[in-house]
């Protein structure tokens, strides 16, 4: 690849990662949206994330006198680790050279060591609400790992590539074919993702019942701009499982060179996706009950199951051919 070329490459690359943190909370907005109009409200505006972030980063920061550097520093880390786990998922265009350098095991290690500083800071200052998030929230990730982690294989087994831009690449390449690996891939992504980023039915991001919070548990000592990072990585997990989920399964529309043209088509393809997926998630959270914590492994346990599932079904189909 000639230099102007590799230039363009490396901005767009820089282009998309800034994209993430901009559009991520107008997709919380979004689904706060549609879920208020499902329940016969008019609901704030879809902008009102942009509001309480601002506001939060006008607010003076506290810190309890208990609190160690580490509950400083894990805003930071936590933010920076989620934002770049969300870089090396292709969001409007493919083949671009953080491709090159960050593949499926980065993205998970990535948000483990984001999970890690989270739970770390929930029992630093020595509050009973955040020693109970901080257990609950590793109890729903030793699970939801595993599960994410067999799903995503069964989709590079088939790219034979653990990156993510291969695999898009491959699944367009190979047009539209249902296989049985693929819809159970699917099945345990969404379960994943619904338990990773804090959503009915496993949490309710919107609760401080003591008794149900996990998420939030973690984030009630923190004020002012280290509550605010704290939510923006939340939006941007969010936006990073629904964008995994609608350019791996549906990559159609994500732009194939760094073309205007190309790149325009590529962010509307990815938005009308997202606003797709946001309306299903707003759905889904009206008409279902959050469940009872210790049902969570049962669910978790069921994304397992369809992972294992798609990745016998893969390997039985190519013992098969």
């Amino acid at each position: 690849m000639d230099e102007p070329l590799m230039l363009s490459a490396w901005g767009m690359a820089l282009l998309q990662a800034l994209l993430y943190p901009a559009l991520a909370p107008l997709l919380i907005g979004w689904v706060r949206k549609v879920k208020a109009r499902l329940n016969n409200r008019r609901g704030a505006s879809v902008l009102q994330p942009y509001r309480d972030l601002r506001k939060l980063l006008a607010k003076e920061t506290r810190v309890a006198h208990t609190a160690s550097p580490l509950f400083r520093l894990a805003p930071y880390v936590v933010f920076v680790a989620t934002w770049l786990a969300a870089a090396t998922v292709p969001l409007v265009a493919r083949d671009l050279p953080t491709a090159q350098i960050a593949d499926i095991i980065v993205l998970v290690g990535l948000l483990g060591l984001a999970r890690f500083f989270l739970a770390l800071a929930g029992m630093d200052v020595g509050t009973a609400f955040g020693g109970m998030g901080a257990s609950r929230e590793m109890m729903v990730s030793s699970l939801a790992e595993p599960a994410m982690l067999v799903a995503v294989f069964t989709l590079a087994m088939s790219a034979h590539s653990t990156s993510l831009s291969s695999v898009i690449g491959y699944h367009l390449a190979d047009g539209f074919v249902v296989r049985p690996s693929y819809l159970f891939a699917f099945g345990a992504l969404v379960l994943v993702a619904l338990a990773e980023s804090g959503r009915i039915p496993v949490d309710n991001p919107t609760t401080h019942l003591e008794l149900t919070m996990i998420h939030e548990g973690m984030l009630l000592e923190y004020t002012g701009r280290h509550l605010a990072l704290m939510e923006l990585a939340a939006y941007l997990k969010l936006m990073l499982y629904g964008v995994l989920i609608a350019n791996v399964f549906v990559p159609w529309g994500i732009g194939q060179a760094f073309a205007p043209a190309a790149l325009a088509l590529g962010l509307g393809a990815i938005l009308l996706k997202l606003a797709v997926l946001g309306a299903a998630l707003a759905v889904g959270e009206t008409v279902v009950a959050k469940m009872r914590l210790f049902r969570a492994p049962a669910f978790l346990n069921l994304a397992l199951l369809l992972a294992l599932l798609g990745l016998l079904s893969h390997v039985i189909l190519e013992v098969g051919a």
